[in-house]
């Protein structure tokens, strides 16, 4: 099997949809040799929004200590490699062959989901590579996502709100009681979750199992210094160290819970402030992309952005308003899978424009743009319905000056493929 054949098996899996529960995964593993027990310390990262900022800050830290670093995280932007990385590098096309070879007649027999499949690999990699750090990303929720099969040694948390609600829960507390389900005995919680629906919730969970609980705002205190379109600068104070001017590339003060997350875990496992300090910096080794990232500016400031729900976006929003001038004319290009509250997603991208371009998504379960520019003009916003992501960047070249800025956001699949048209893929 070649990497196109591994790619040609796995993707058709997607066929067999969301399927939560440990049952198969786990039978996936046992016919691996639970490479998931393999000795290391395991971080892992639930949540709503922010998980993928976590996940990469934490990684780089340890990767600047000269720890061999694994890092699982979802979904990719353009290739499938970007899911699986060993010290920031992407999984190799052959070991991808060679992973899924060996578990293609397991996943048949079994009927695992593209999901369990893809963290069975990632774990076979890892153990493969003898990383010394596993950072693990939930898929979606916690308590039956494929990666709950460790044993974390830290869990982080940075917030819980309403999404995924067909699969997780209606509430903020029953979404939280799902994310809550990573948590295990001996494990030490670092969140930065302020929600009176889902905090007492984790604290209930630590409890019961024996796990220590770290709040963000009881043990550190974060100021920020200056933001900037892909920089952050800031103040951090911990239980034990006072960092000044700590640097990430991140756009948006709400990032300051997020990077003082990762700084607090790597804190305690006994990585050094210098580690620290240029760990953060160079967070963007570990494929970190698509957070209000300006990829283009010609003829125009393109600004792609992965959030997808309404409290990601908000944050978003909010961001590219205090930074921007309000002069430069904006337009945004969007896309939402189904299961999205759209009409609360346009009255919050109504503050950056009200002008719209709305596509397709390449995956089954996106919103018709048909009914996403219903949605948009019954919010009293001008929408253009385009065929293609690459039809609809087209379009806003065409039309576009120097001055302007385009948001594209609503899913890692519009970013991924504004990505492959500007590289010509």
């Amino acid at each position: 099997m070649n990497y196109q054949q591994a790619l040609d098996f796995l993707f058709p899996l997607n066929r067999f949809g969301m399927k939560p529960g440990l049952e198969r995964i786990g039978r996936l593993l046992d016919s691996l040799d639970n490479p998931h027990r393999h000795e290391c310390l395991v971080v892992h990262v639930a949540g709503t929004n922010g998980k993928g900022t976590v996940a990469a800050a934490v990684a780089s830290v340890f990767m600047q200590a000269g720890k061999r670093v694994g890092l699982y995280t979802s979904p990719h932007l353009v290739s499938f490699t970007e899911r699986i990385r060993v010290d920031g590098r992407q999984i190799p096309e052959d070991a991808v062959a060679s992973v899924v070879s060996g578990l293609k007649p397991h996943v048949e027999e079994i009927g695992a989901t593209f999901f369990e499949t893809t963290t069975a690999m990632a774990f076979e990699y890892f153990r493969r590579e003898q990383v010394e750090v596993m950072v693990l990303e939930t898929g979606m929720g916690g308590r039956l996502d494929a990666t709950n099969v460790v044993d974390p040694a830290y869990v982080i948390i940075p917030s819980i709100s309403l999404d995924h609600t067909r699969w997780l829960g209606e509430s903020v507390a029953e979404i939280a009681v799902e994310k809550a389900g990573v948590i295990k005995e001996g494990a030490r919680v670092f969140t930065a979750v302020d929600d009176p629906q889902a905090l007492p919730v984790l604290q209930e969970r630590a409890r019961r199992v024996g796990a220590s609980l770290h709040h963000m705002n009881d043990e550190m205190k974060a100021s920020v210094e200056r933001e900037s379109l892909g920089e952050l600068v800031f103040d951090l104070e911990t239980m034990c160290r006072f960092y000044e001017g700590l640097r990430a590339p991140v756009t948006g003060a709400f990032h300051v819970s997020n990077i003082a997350l990762a700084a607090a875990v790597a804190e305690h496992a006994g990585v050094s402030a210098e580690d620290i300090r240029h760990g953060l910096a160079a967070m963007r080794s570990t494929g970190y992309r698509a957070r209000l990232e300006v990829v283009t500016g010609d003829p125009c400031t393109v600004l792609l952005d992965v959030s997808h729900n309404p409290a990601g976006i908000e944050k978003s929003v909010d961001v590219l308003c205090s930074l921007l001038d309000g002069s430069r004319h904006r337009s945004v290009l969007l896309g939402l899978a189904d299961d999205k509250d759209a009409a609360q997603v346009v009255r919050l991208l109504k503050r950056f424009s009200d002008r719209f371009l709305v596509v397709d998504l390449p995956v089954e379960r996106g919103m018709p743009a048909d009914r996403l520019a219903a949605i948009c003009r019954a919010n009293g916003v001008e929408a253009e319905v385009c065929a293609t992501a690459a039809d609809a960047l087209a379009v806003i070249r065409r039309e576009a000056s120097n001055d302007d800025i385009v948001l594209v956001t609503g899913s890692f699949y519009l970013a991924g493929d504004i990505l492959k048209t500007l590289d010509g893929g």
